[in-house]
């Protein structure tokens, strides 16, 4: 009969605590857990929550930082091809504006320097008489004539080196 009375006074003990958590179930977990949704709701609405709730909200943003970062990658090599090309395309300008003959008085001759950022490039010349006009065109490296220059020549090459500047 001991054996019997053991197992009726572990049943009657399991029972006992099986009822207390179904009691603590009930009047503080649930409670709780209804705290929690009824918070997670508030963060909801707060964020602009479209009733989708907050996993599928972070599910977009993560699809969307994907696709964003996909056209920053290509973005980021346009750049970088904008910028291989840009080495070699004509930046700089310089021109001079001066009389090459005292008889003429009128600005007309000019002195016109076209460099990329390497400082390649030509001068150009023009020389303007009553007469006729001659033009001429010597090559530049590095910022200096490959030729003989005149001194407009170099004003102009100058100002090219410093576009800044008048």
């Amino acid at each position: 009969m001991e054996t019997t009375s053991g197992y009726i006074a572990a049943g009657g003990a399991l029972f006992g605590a099986i009822l207390a958590l179904v009691i603590y179930h009930f009047s503080v977990v649930r409670m709780r857990h209804s705290q929690l949704n009824a918070m997670l709701l508030k963060h909801d609405a707060m964020m602009g929550g479209d009733g989708a709730g907050a996993a599928s909200r972070l599910t977009s943003i993560e699809a969307e930082l994907s696709t964003t970062n996909i056209a920053l990658q290509g973005l980021s090599d346009r750049v970088a091809e904008l910028e291989a090309r840009s080495v070699r395309d004509i930046s700089h300008a310089g021109f001079i504006r001066y009389d090459a003959f005292d008889d003429t008085k009128s600005d007309l001759s000019y002195a016109l320097a076209l460099l990329n950022r390497e400082g390649d490039g030509i001068v150009l010349s023009s020389l303007y008489s009553r007469s006729d006009t001659r033009t001429y065109g010597k090559a530049v490296a590095k910022f200096v004539p490959l030729a003989n220059a005149s001194e407009e020549e170099l004003q102009a090459i100058e100002r090219a080196k410093s576009p800044g500047k008048p």
